[in-house]
Order: C-alpha cells, then structure tokens, then sequence
C-alpha cells in the first residue's frame, strides 16, 4: 500500500498499477468525484522522456470526447525549483479488465466489443490521429459493461514517421516495424490482429514475433483464416479479419468506418444463424437474440 494519502489535493483510494517510473492511483476530489491520476517521477535526467510521454498522451487524449474512449481531464506539473520533477495526468476512472485479461463469453458481445473500439478509433482518425498500440490490453470493459480504448503514450497524428520502433510484438503493423509512416491503416492492422486472437487464441505472424530476437519478416506467411480455427466465426467477420491483417496498407479497408460497417454485416450473419437455429453449439439468449455462441479458450502454454 502506498504511504501516500494525498496528492495534490487528490485523496488517494487506492493504488491501480504501476508503469516505467510511472503509478496510477485512484483518487478522489473534494467533491467525491472519483478519477484516475498517473503519477510518472523524473529521478534522473533520462528520465525525462518518460515526463515528455506523459505530457503527449494528455494533450492527445483530451481532444476526444467519446464513450469509447478513455477521457484525460487535467494535466499537473510539481516543480523542484525551476524544473519539472514529476507530472500528474488526471483521467477517468475505469474499472474493470482488459480484453487479455477477460473476454467475454458469448461470440456476439465480443464482437460488439470490438465493434465499440472501432468506433472510437473511427473517431480518432477523423480528428488526424492514430492510436498505434491497439491490442487487447489496451482495450478495456469496465464494470458497467462499457468498452474504453486506454493508453495513448504511443498515439501521434497521421503520417508520423516515427524515429524508432514502437508497438507491440504480436499485434504490430509491417510499417511500424519498417518505420513508415503510421496512418489509420496502421490501427486497422493493429484491430485485425486483436480480433484475430480473441477469435481463435493464435497471434498473427508479424516480422516482430514476440520471444524472438530481431525481426523475423514473417509477414509474407499467411495465416489461417479465423473460420478455420473457430468455425463458429461469421464468414463476413472471418474474411474481414483477414483483409485487416493485409501486409500493405493499401490492400487493408480503407477507413474504420468501413470496418464497422463490415463488423455490422458479420452481427447480422450471427442474427440469422440464430434464428434459423444454425451453427453448432449455437443457443438462443441474451441479448438481441444472437446466438450465444462459445469463444474458444486459450491453449494452456
């Protein structure tokens, strides 16, 4: 348990996680009003980028106001003398697990949860943004069910080239690795490979593979579509998956509103089955009637 009780002016509830030199706590205002506050602490002179990051993810985070995505409220500066020595980022408080850590059960409220990160990335991309680190950590239910895109430390505006290599091993885009530029494209690669493991528990071959050193150029390998490991996938949702994951961003949807739009034709696929009675294993509830239709489990490693 932190020794801290207070920061500025915040009264800390409890402590949320920890980051490179960097803890969210839950804190609370004067007016009970609850958020989550990122503290990041400069302790040596390298430490600065980590300052600097903070401050980006802020000043990018604040420009939206969607439900799906997570809202940044206030940005906070203590001083030691003259120099910046620690930043506080005030944000909205969202409790609950990521998509790594729980996914739901039913096919169709997966895919509506997907539906809703696209939705917010939709909304980035219009405002001259990416997000460039989608993968299902970052990707969040929270304890009322809403859906809530989080971390922006890697987001920039569309057509940066970036001067090193950032994403994640397993979900990254072939122009993060060859240090393109990154362009909603990159974020609907980024969705393919997500929706790609929580559909079947495989990761995409990626010329980044995690567990292995360097760059593997693994991207010329096609992967299986979605349908032939879990047949219980809409061949609309299967084939979507696949054209996301695409090597070039050219040959990718054009824009996440398409995507959308395709995610919405494989919700329905999944109406029809259930009201024909279709698909194994396939059993009618919940909500809107889709079928409640099982996700496979992740193979014990």
């Amino acid at each position: 348990m932190s020794e801290l009780h207070e920061i500025a002016g915040y009264e800390i509830v409890a402590t949320l996680g920890h980051g490179a030199r960097s803890t969210i706590y839950h804190v609370r205002d004067r007016r009970r009003e609850q958020y989550a506050l990122k503290r990041v602490v400069k302790a040596t002179a390298s430490d600065q980028r980590y300052l600097d990051q903070a401050i980006r993810e802020h000043q990018i985070a604040r420009r939206f106001d969607h439900p799906s995505i997570r809202k940044s409220h206030r940005l906070l500066r203590q001083r030691n003398f003259i120099r910046t020595s620690e930043v506080l980022v005030l944000m909205e408080l969202v409790l609950g697990k990521t998509l790594e850590q729980h996914q739901p059960k039913r096919l169709a409220d997966l895919v509506l949860t997907c539906r809703h990160a696209a939705e917010g990335l939709a909304v980035m991309h219009e405002q001259g943004y990416v997000h460039a680190d989608i993968k299902p950590n970052n990707i969040m239910i929270n304890q009322d069910g809403a859906v809530k895109i989080i971390d922006f430390g890697q987001s920039c505006p569309s057509g940066t080239i970036k001067n090193r290599i950032q994403g994640t091993p397993d979900y990254i885009a072939p122009e993060q690795v060859q240090r393109k530029r990154i362009i909603p494209q990159t974020d609907i690669f980024n969705l393919g490979a997500t929706m790609y493991w929580l559909l079947t528990r495989q990761h995409v071959p990626t010329m980044m593979p995690k567990g292995q050193a360097g760059m593997a150029l693994k991207t010329e390998t096609r992967c299986a579509p979605p349908i032939e490991h879990n047949p219980e996938v809409p061949p609309a949702l299967s084939s979507l998956v696949m054209d996301c994951i695409e090597r070039h961003p050219s040959e990718r949807p054009d824009t996440m509103v398409h995507v959308i739009d395709r995610i919405d034709i494989a919700l329905a696929q999944l109406q029809r089955r259930d009201v024909s009675g279709g698909g194994s294993g396939g059993r009618s509830g919940g909500s809107g009637g889709v079928a409640e239709t099982q996700v496979p489990r992740r193979n014990a490693s």
